[in-house]
């Protein structure tokens, strides 16, 4: 009685067993996966916050589909701010960066047509690729001394099928940033092919040098959908505010506009209290950002020291995010590593699988972790590789 698109195995996994079986006998837990901010120790400006939610006007509902005026051009001066202009009317309000997937999945894509979706990368868009009833194709990222898009495989993975290539910028879990040499590569392209550019930019913030990053916000060269939102820019995923923002030449630009406006408009998602804090909220992005790159760099810099000491393990260079990749010894599968770590150790970790790496012998490591916890974890961890 149910549709074929919802039929996925629902039956836990291993780690996750050991997880809750670890949880119900109250033994200590060393989770080196923890990427939900509020719970990481972080400072917010709570007092500024909850008076941004008390806005009187939440009691007037006077809905429009891409959102209210002022949350878009907030969001416009959050990208000005960092030398991307953005009219506002090329922005849409949605809860999430997964409705804003849905929102360009139905624009783009009728059912069983495809996307190409990098690989490794986080396992969210095989669930959000059923429940639209398309397919995903994968192309690979390769490692050599950084991550690079193999753009032979994407050109061979592309059929008559494929309606758009999505990138993640930088990438969840890798940590790499698409190079402006690959952007015009992509957009060549995309624009030979005439297929989109879908661009999750969620970590685009969180660089951890001063190399040069590029967004595809106000990529003018082929049609562009790029995601972002509070979850991470903030550090507020409970105030479920994200956008998306269309680029590429005007007509095309307009008629993807015009088409997602009118999904937006079936479903008027996001709140009317979120949606007249948002400027507050995402004034809040500069008080968390310098939060979460102190302790980005800091628990870096002691997973290297360790790494230094135990040479059983090497960490794969990551230039954004919040995530380390841990090259490890094969010396059994990465999902029976996690969960011997876990019931011998009590380190959490995520097996590469996870992300779709292409062999064995990767874990990957959250690296806003609270920082005591974090160096306990890696003391424990690396000496059992």
């Amino acid at each position: 009685m149910f549709s074929n698109r919802t039929n996925w195995n629902l039956a836990p996994n291993r780690l996750s067993e050991a997880l809750s079986q670890r949880r119900s006998r109250l033994q200590p837990i060393f989770d080196l996966t923890a990427s939900n901010p509020t719970e990481c120790g972080f400072q917010y400006d709570t007092e500024a916050i909850l008076r941004a939610l008390q806005n009187p006007e939440v009691i007037s509902y006077q809905p429009d589909p891409k959102g209210f005026a002022s949350a878009r051009s907030a969001v416009a001066e959050y990208y000005r701010n960092r030398g991307v202009e953005i009219p506002p009317g090329d922005i849409i309000l949605t809860t999430s960066t997964s409705e804003a997937y849905s929102f360009v999945f139905r624009t783009l894509c009728n059912p069983r047509e495809e996307l190409l979706v990098p690989s490794p990368s986080y396992p969210l868009f095989e669930y959000l690729a059923d429940i639209q009833d398309i397919a995903l194709s994968p192309y690979p990222l390769v490692y050599d001394h950084g991550w690079q898009l193999d753009f032979h495989a994407l050109q061979k993975s592309i059929t008559e099928r494929t309606r758009g290539i999505i990138v993640v910028n930088p990438n969840n879990p890798t940590g790499s940033y698409i190079k402006r040499a690959e952007l015009e590569i992509l957009n060549a392209i995309c624009m030979e092919r005439g297929i989109a550019i879908i661009a999750d930019e969620v970590f685009w913030d969180f660089a951890l040098d001063a190399s040069p990053t590029w967004s595809f916000a106000g990529n003018n060269n082929s049609l562009t959908f790029t995601l972002s939102g509070l979850s991470k820019i903030s550090g507020l995923p409970q105030m479920k505010a994200a956008w998306l923002a269309a680029s590429g030449p005007e007509r095309i630009k307009s008629q993807a506009i015009g088409r997602l406006e009118i999904i937006a408009d079936t479903f008027l998602s996001l709140n009317t209290p979120v949606q007249l804090a948002l400027p507050v909220l995402l004034d809040q992005s500069s008080f968390f950002h310098k939060q979460a790159m102190a302790r980005v760099q800091n628990n870096l810099a002691v997973l290297d020291r360790q790494l230094a000491l135990k040479k059983s393990a090497s960490r794969l260079r990551v230039e954004g995010g919040w995530y380390a990749v841990l090259r490890v010894p094969v010396t059994q599968s990465d999902e029976d590593l996690s969960v011997t770590l876990l019931e011998e150790k009590g380190v959490y970790v995520h097996p590469g699988h996870f992300y779709n790496f292409p062999s064995e012998g990767y874990i990957v490591l959250s690296l806003i972790v609270a920082e005591g916890e974090f160096a306990e974890g890696v003391t424990r961890l690396l000496p059992f590789l």
